[in-house]
């Protein structure tokens, strides 16, 4: 019994590394669009990815409605956070810059879903969580002050930056939330498909009418259409599927953390498909990151 239950982990914790990988891809696919707005591409990417993961847990979803009482505040919560987060993440990295705005909405979130699950949960958190924690911000940290690549006018702006990181906090704690309430939907009695469909469908509702305002240009060139069909479909809704699987089997916090991975994905992308170098310190970042990862692959949290 406890072989098949660490099995499970195990496949639980190689599906939330899959999702990151593929949420890493999004920032060298988006490249191939420049003309887009950012929240075009997240509101898009995001809601369509929700309605297709609402579409597909349909079944679950019925066959779940019984256990839906319990879980209507965790699912309100949730589906808020959804159409509130791809917003505020990409508006923190077009005001703050590329840098301080994955730094700030990557690097917060792990510590906001301890955090939730601490107070609310009751759980209480091993001491190689906090170092993998520690280990796995300074290399995101680490990295993104060794990636090489223009910044944004905007950046140059401390106002701006202000309010970037103010709206990478919000990123961060919205990707927690998300998290730990399709975590408790699931401890309900709902599956993961169900929990995920809902939150991600009615957040797919909310977010997407701010394409009507942010996206006037989306038919202006056919690369457009591929992005968003790519955003929505792989790292949306595919990533989603199997971080949903994961948080099955690992806590939030755990799932959360191993996210970190994502930033090295797409550093890796930068160096080999777009041109981007980076230096000592990014790259001491990115075996940090994996450092993380190997001790939190060997324990459970």
């Amino acid at each position: 019994m406890k072989s098949a239950i660490n099995m499970n982990s195990a496949y639980g914790f190689i599906a939330v590394l899959l999702a990151a990988f593929l949420w890493g891809t999004t920032g060298t696919a988006a490249s191939f669009a420049p003309d887009l707005s950012p929240l075009t591409v997240g509101a898009v990417a995001m809601g369509c990815g929700g309605l297709l993961q609402a579409l597909l847990a349909r079944k679950n979803i019925l066959c779940g409605l019984n256990h839906l009482n319990g879980s209507l505040r965790y699912l309100l919560l949730g589906a808020l956070s959804v159409a509130i987060y791809p917003l505020a993440f990409y508006s923190s990295m077009y005001l703050a810059g590329i840098t301080i705005g994955t730094v700030v909405s990557i690097g917060s979130a792990p510590l906001f879903t301890a955090l939730l699950e601490k107070f609310f949960d009751k759980k209480t958190l091993s001491m190689t969580w906090f170092i993998c924690f520690i280990l796995g911000v300074l290399g995101v940290i680490f990295l993104s002050m060794g990636e090489s690549h223009p910044d944004s006018i905007a950046e140059t702006n401390r106002y701006f930056k202000i309010v970037g990181i103010i709206l990478g906090v919000i990123a961060g704690l919205t990707y927690s939330l998300y998290s730990w309430a399709a975590k408790k939907m699931m401890g309900n009695g709902l599956d993961a498909k169900a929990s995920m469909g809902l939150i991600f469908g009615i957040g797919a509702l909310l977010l997407l009418p701010t394409v009507f305002y942010t996206g006037t240009n989306i038919f202006d060139a056919a690369s457009h259409f591929y992005v968003l069909s790519y955003m929505a479909l792989i790292p949306m809704f595919l990533g989603y599927v199997l971080f949903g699987y994961g948080l099955k089997t690992i806590s939030a916090s755990k799932a959360i953390t191993l996210t970190l991975f994502e930033p090295v994905i797409a550093a890796l992308l930068a160096i080999f498909l777009v041109g981007e170098q980076l230096t000592f310190i990014g790259w001491l970042g990115m075996v940090l990151i994996f450092l993380c990862l190997i001790i939190l692959s060997r324990v459970d949290t």
